[in-house]
C-alpha cells in the first residue's frame, strides 16, 4: 500500500465529511482520521493512505450508500476540482496530450507510483491503477478513477468516450487496468 497521498486528493473527501453533520463518522474512522477532517488540510501535504482508504469508504456507505455509480459519477465530477488546481491540465481538442499531462501530473499525488498512464494515442489510452487497498477500498477508488478519466477525456475534446476494466486488482489482479477509447471528431 501506498504510505501517503497529497491533501489535494484529501479535499473532498473532507468537505463532504465536514458537510454531512448528521452522520456519526467515528463508526468509520479512527481519532487520527477525525484529527485531520478537524483540522487544515493543506492540498501541498503528505497524508496516510490509511486514512484515506477509511475516508472513502465511510463516504462509500454513508454518502453513496453503497452505489459504485454514484462513486464513479463522483469522479466525473472532480474533473472541474482538479482542473482549477491544475489548469494547465487539459490540451484543448487534445485528448492524448491531456492524458500525457496527467500522466506527469499523477507522479505527484502518491508516493509511489500508484497511478500510471502507461500509454496514449489519439483514441486510445491505458490506465494502470494499484492503490493497494483492501478489496472494497480497491473497488471504490478503482471506479471513482474510471469516472474521472471518462471526463478528462470528453473535456480535451474525445466524443463517444468508452471506459471500461480490462483488469481488477480488487479480483485478484497484480493491477486494475482501465482501458478508454474515443472518437477523435
Amino acid at each position: 500500500m501506498a504510505d501517503r497521498v497529497r491533501g489535494f486528493l484529501f479535499v473532498d473527501y473532507v468537505r463532504m465529511i465536514r458537510g454531512n453533520k448528521a452522520v456519526d463518522w467515528s463508526k468509520h474512522l479512527q481519532p487520527e482520521d477525525m484529527a485531520i477532517i478537524e483540522g487544515r488540510v493543506e492540498p501541498e501535504g503528505w497524508y496516510p493512505m490509511k486514512t484515506f482508504e477509511r475516508l472513502g469508504l465511510a463516504i462509500l456507505h454513508e454518502v453513496a450508500k453503497g452505489s459504485l455509480d454514484g462513486v464513479r459519477m463522483w469522479g466525473r465530477f472532480q474533473v472541474d476540482a482538479v482542473r482549477k488546481q491544475f489548469p494547465h491540465l487539459v490540451a484543448e481538442d487534445d485528448p492524448r496530450d491531456t492524458m500525457m499531462r496527467f500522466g506527469v501530473l499523477a507522479a505527484s499525488f502518491f508516493d509511489d507510483g500508484t497511478l500510471e498512464v502507461v500509454s496514449a494515442d489519439d483514441d486510445h489510452a491505458v490506465v494502470s491503477l494499484a492503490y493497494r487497498m483492501g478489496r472494497d477500498a480497491e473497488e471504490t477508488a478503482s471506479t471513482q478513477s474510471l469516472g474521472f478519466f471518462e471526463r478528462l477525456v470528453e473535456v480535451s475534446g474525445g466524443k463517444n468516450v468508452s471506459a471500461r476494466f480490462k483488469s481488477k486488482a480488487w479480483e485478484g489482479a497484480p493491477r486494475t487496468v482501465i482501458d478508454l477509447y474515443w472518437d477523435r471528431d
